[in-house]
């Protein structure tokens, strides 16, 4: 648990992955939660972060933690 929650407004999911935008080069970069809160990023829950979705023309770069996964 993060004990920080989610940025989207009304989720009371806590929050486990960063959200990142790119404007220069039209990206979007979500990734393992950071380890402090960052004024220009978003925290999401896992709902959201999975339902994430950009802006026609941009690319979304989804870091995975690969210690994370079953081998």
């Amino acid at each position: 648990m993060s004990n920080r929650p989610c940025s989207r407004v009304g989720c009371p999911g806590d929050a486990v992955a960063t959200l990142t935008y790119v404007y220069a080069d039209s990206m979007a970069v979500l990734g393992p939660l950071s380890q402090t809160a960052e004024p220009h990023s978003y925290d999401l829950c896992a709902r959201h972060a999975e339902r994430l979705s950009a802006p026609q023309g941009w690319q979304i770069i989804r870091y995975v933690d690969l210690r994370d996964q079953a081998v």
